[in-house]
């Protein structure tokens, strides 16, 4: 598995998911695989289902929670201030860049990075009929970001990092343009203990949160080689072996049968890291 194909795959998959939601249709990660193959706003799906309350996503587009793909709600974790400038790594339909984007008021500024041209098109009509003023979605990979060093405050993200073939390079690009004193604060899936290696192979798993994920104490590990302090992973929600049925679904017959070794081993969860107030860099 190469990282261009795992990043072709990733792009088909959310160009579909963009043109689904501008249809107002559900959207999914992971092509029919979709993280549980459920709608988003069904609530059935063990991964994206009821991430965002009702009052925090009021007068947002429909369309913004028909494209949301996350496992989990960054927005409503990280410590987002008046006058803070905030990036999103992989902002899809936008949704959490419009909500950080309330969070820091009209002083503050929130970017969403996207390489998918169809997500970009739907996040910047979302944000035309929100009428949010202080918001710039940028095209770009989250392993080379088009932004300056020292610029943000705050580094987001819903359910991306572990969808990259690089995650050490995605980690040395946050850290790079984090201001110093800076907080890394996303959602992502992890893994407890080992996984078993018939799923890390599977293309549509990748582009569907699962294959990609990494063990915990590896997440932690990558964020201090980049150089990261502070570093905290929290679970915010453990899956079970019938959530893994769900999304190791009909078109992963052959992996559905091994849903019961991967019990209590997937999990959603809130990781945090500081980057140091002086880096001591030359």
């Amino acid at each position: 598995m190469t990282a261009i194909n795992v990043k072709e795959t990733g792009r088909q998959t959310y160009g579909e998911a963009a043109r689904r939601a501008a249809a107002g249709a559900g959207s999914c990660c992971g092509g029919s695989s979709c993280c549980g193959s459920s709608d988003v706003l069904a609530g059935q799906n063990p991964i994206t289902s009821n991430l965002y309350e009702a009052a925090q996503t009021s007068g947002l587009p429909v369309e913004a929670m028909l494209a949301s793909l996350g496992c989990g709600n960054p927005t409503a974790l990280a410590e987002l201030a008046p006058g803070e400038t905030v990036l999103d790594l992989g902002s899809g339909g936008g949704i959490d860049v419009l909500l950080s984007a309330r969070r820091v008021g009209p002083s503050g500024k929130a970017y969403g990075l996207d390489m998918t041209d169809e997500m970009l098109a739907l996040a910047r009509e979302n944000q035309r009929k929100a009428g949010v003023a202080n918001v710039e979605f940028l095209k770009g990979e989250i392993e080379h970001v088009p932004l300056p060093d020292n610029s943000v405050d705050v580094v987001i993200s819903n359910c991306v990092i572990n969808l990259s073939a690089d995650k050490d390079q995605v980690l040395r690009e946050v850290f790079r343009v984090l201001k110093p004193g800076g907080r890394f604060a996303v959602s992502d899936v992890v893994t407890r203990g080992e996984m078993p290696e018939q799923l890390r192979g599977d293309m549509q798993l990748w582009a569907g949160c699962i294959a990609g994920a990494l063990q915990d104490t590896d997440y932690a590990a990558k964020l201090a080689a980049a150089g990261f302090q502070q570093i905290g992973i929290e679970p915010t929600r453990i899956y079970t072996a019938e959530d893994a049925r769900d999304f190791l679904d009909v078109k992963h017959a052959g992996l559905a049968s091994i849903a019961e070794q991967i019990e209590g081993k997937f999990m959603s969860a809130f990781v945090r890291a500081t980057k140091p107030a002086a880096c001591g860099c030359a």
